[in-house]
């Protein structure tokens, strides 16, 4: 995401308008540049960007939309790209939960701007660490080589020269590896975390009062990082004795995500609580549920079970 930036020419002055419902690498990486993040508000269901607030801060200083996007309902990349065309702004779209979605037909990361993946261990496929940039330009992708490495350019004679103070994000070959091997079984790997989803859709209790998330309209188009749930405002313990709760039975949870305009470091952009409530709410509330290759129908049935048992106060 840092070389995204770069590429595209962000700098100090310049503002980013993302959504303040994601992880901490999306504000981190456009103060790092010394650029400033413009938090906007999420859909609290599907989590996307409102892009009818995106078009509402966009002024002289605006040079980039950077959403999100969110397993199983991606969002309008139609509306959000004509967007970005009417006020001539760059797009950085951050796929790392979406590896493997389709949008009208076409995979993510083969349409677009300039588009980031994660392989951290807990997304679709993994290289341990690290991540990828995908660029639609050639000029662009060369110069990604460049900066990866560096800022490194080898000059006709065999010697070498920087011009920009690159860093070192290239993939060690032993991680790329791995990552080639996993990728020939993303199709797999896809398949299950749907299957095991649609269980979530199917068993999940409904009289919970829970929040899930919006079933896809086209489930072979979408895949799976994630199953998050947000707890009711009227449930009767928090959402930290939830998660141990379900803990003292042998099921581990996250919260994905904080709301990143109420961190330090957005705040000191000004924010305040109260700014943008679906992105306060999901962060309040939210709970990711286990979604792993490994996991079987029965442990989908177990999860349920013990979310239930919790609302109904039983004992582990």
């Amino acid at each position: 995401m840092e070389i995204a930036l770069q590429v595209a020419g962000i700098g100090p002055g310049d503002e980013v308008i993302t959504c303040a419902q994601s992880f901490f690498t999306v504000s981190n990486m456009i103060v790092k540049v010394g650029a400033t993040p413009v938090f906007v508000d999420c859909d609290l269901v599907t989590r996307n960007i409102d892009l009818d607030q995106v078009a509402r801060r966009i002024n002289s200083r605006t040079r980039v939309i950077m959403p999100t996007h969110w397993p199983g309902s991606l969002g309008d990349l139609d509306a959000l790209y004509a967007l970005a065309r009417e006020h001539r702004l760059r797009v950085i779209e951050d796929a790392a939960l979406v590896l493997g979605s389709r949008y009208r037909g076409r995979p993510i990361g083969a349409i677009g701007d300039l588009v980031t993946f994660s392989f951290h261990p807990n997304k679709n496929i993994t290289t341990v660490e690290g991540g990828a940039l995908v660029c639609n330009d050639p000029e662009e992708a060369r110069l990604v080589e460049v900066l990866r490495f560096h800022g490194i350019e080898r000059l006709p004679d065999g010697t070498r020269d920087v011009a920009f103070p690159g860093g070192k994000f290239n993939l060690p070959d032993v991680n790329a590896r791995i990552g080639v091997a996993q990728l020939l079984r993303l199709p797999e790997f896809l398949a299950r975390r749907r299957e095991l989803v649609n269980r979530y859709f199917e068993r999940f209790p409904r009289n919970l009062g829970c929040v899930l998330p919006a079933p896809p309209a086209d489930d072979d188009a979408q895949s799976w990082n994630m199953f998050c749930i947000l707890l009711p405002p009227e449930a009767p313990f928090t959402r930290k004795e939830f998660r141990d709760r379900l803990a003292q039975r042998g099921i581990a949870t996250g919260v994905s995500y904080e709301a990143l305009h109420l961190t330090s470091l957005g705040r000191r952009f000004g924010y305040h609580r109260g700014d943008l409530p679906n992105t306060e709410r999901i962060a309040d509330t939210t709970v990711t549920l286990p979604l792993h290759v490994a996991m079987s129908l029965d442990d989908v049935d177990r999860v349920c079970a013990a979310c239930a048992g919790v609302f109904a106060g039983q004992e582990p």
